[in-house]
């Protein structure tokens, strides 16, 4: 898995415009969850343009200690994973997550249905980021789950349980990844009695669940929904592979090209994802275009061009935490403060994004109102040079690349990015891609 090496810092010197066309890396979410399924399902499932990157490379390697059977198709980024129809061969293991919640999640919950003596840690922020409300969820029907650290939090000791209840619950306004890991390892509790899982509370980051059932389906696998309140799996049904599947790209990496695209005039195209997308995340094209951006979309490609006059907005963005990290550094060009709303969950992502989303916009001169839920951001008369810390959070270094770009309302200013490398999260050549739409050098 080639990935790009880099510095302990990248510097970004001003652009004036950007343009050109992206071939997007795949999508983390389906990625990771599509390696589960395969692992689960029967038969050989062919996986193309699987994303190259640490958080797909750490289910890999869970899968394969667990005596899941894969291989790379030479230096391509397709993949043959061998289905073992619900039963791992290995029943011990000692696995590391890193800090993929898209990989422990889901892991957790199919281990704790199938049994065996299974311990689950990670990198020390992945002990800080909650995985309660899902082990809660699975000890009320019979799973064993101890915490071998904080409660609340991995590490992980997973034992042999026994399924005792055909309804469970589980909270839904932490992370829909709770609910999408029950939603994954319902097939293997739902064998002779149909399951019904409640959610308690509020749904967050609902498109997320609709890849989840989209992907499901694929492998044969049908849940019926009641709103957003309950998801039944009726008895009986097990994963089967679909042959060949081919990963989208990424709709939230998608989100830095569209937004500079929306700052300096583009036009830039992004190609991997569009207007038959089953991601959430390309709904941030809707934002673009309440700030003023010209989008055109096709079936598989997403393009926006603007005359760089930006307009601040005030909207909820439950359903798209992850992308509209790219809107809080692109309302440093708009005409007045603008406010993302219902942004709760970048709290518990790889770092508390909350916070450190207003530590860094401050430093580029911004004025920031940092809210339990919520980020005010009004734009400084001049975007001032910064240093921008990373927080080990993909997401931060990619969405602080923004901030070099000329606007019509103020130019970007230099920007030096702390430990790029993180960026191998999900996009490990990012900042080569970056300096190719806008025709500048990395110093």
């Amino acid at each position: 898995m080639k990935q790009a090496s880099y510095p302990h810092h990248i510097d970004l010197a001003p652009v004036a415009h950007v343009q050109g066309t992206v071939k997007l890396p795949g999508s983390k979410s389906i990625s990771n969850r599509i390696l589960l399924l395969a692992a689960l399902a029967s038969g050989t499932t062919q996986i193309k343009d699987l994303l190259a990157s640490d958080d797909t490379l750490v289910m890999l390697m869970a899968l394969q200690q667990l005596g899941v059977k894969w291989e790379q198709v030479g230096d391509t980024r397709d993949y043959i994973v061998h289905g073992v129809d619900g039963v791992l061969p290995v029943h011990q293991a000692d696995l590391f997550m890193g800090n993929a919640g898209t990989a422990i999640r889901p892991l957790t919950a199919a281990l704790a249905v199938i049994g065996g003596d299974y311990t689950l840690h990670g990198v020390a922020r992945m002990h800080e980021r909650p995985i309660g409300d899902l082990v809660d969820a699975l000890n009320a029907v019979g799973m064993r789950i101890e915490y071998t650290g904080n409660p609340g939090y991995p590490p992980l000791h997973i034992r042999r349980g026994a399924l005792n209840a055909q309804r469970m619950k589980v909270r839904g306004n932490v992370s829909s990844q709770f609910l999408t890991a029950l939603l994954m390892a319902a097939p293997l509790m739902a064998k002779h009695e149909s399951l019904t899982i409640d959610v308690v509370g509020d749904l967050i980051s609902k498109p997320y669940i609709e890849i989840t059932l989209n992907l499901m389906r694929r492998f044969g696998v049908e849940v019926t929904r009641d709103d957003w309140r309950s998801f039944t799996i009726a008895a009986g049904q097990h994963y089967r592979s679909p042959g060949i599947i081919h990963v989208e790209g990424d709709a939230s990496s998608a989100s830095y090209f569209l937004a500079a695209g929306a700052i300096a005039g583009g036009p830039i195209r992004v190609e991997g994802v569009g207007r038959d997308s089953i991601q959430g995340d390309v709904r941030f094209v809707e934002a673009l275009q309440q700030m003023g951006a010209d989008i055109v979309m096709g079936d598989n490609w997403i393009e926006v061009s603007s005359n760089g006059v930006l307009k601040a907005i005030d909207a909820d963005f439950n359903h798209i935490p992850d992308a509209a990290m790219s809107i809080a550094v692109a309302a440093l060009y708009a005409d007045g403060t603008s406010v993302l709303r219902n942004i709760a969950s970048w709290r518990v992502k790889e770092t508390d994004r909350l916070a450190a989303m207003a530590i860094e916009l401050r430093k580029l001169g911004a004025t920031v109102e940092e809210g339990a839920d919520y980020l005010s951001v009004t734009p400084p008369p001049k975007i001032l040079p910064a240093t921008i810390d990373t927080y080990d959070d993909h997401r931060m270094a990619m969405c602080f690349s923004l901030a070099s770009l000329d606007g019509a309302a103020r130019q970007g200013a230099r920007v030096r990015i702390n430990d790029p490398k993180c960026v191998a999260k999900t996009f490990p050549d990012y900042f080569q891609v970056f300096q190719h739409i806008a025709e500048q050098t990395l110093i």
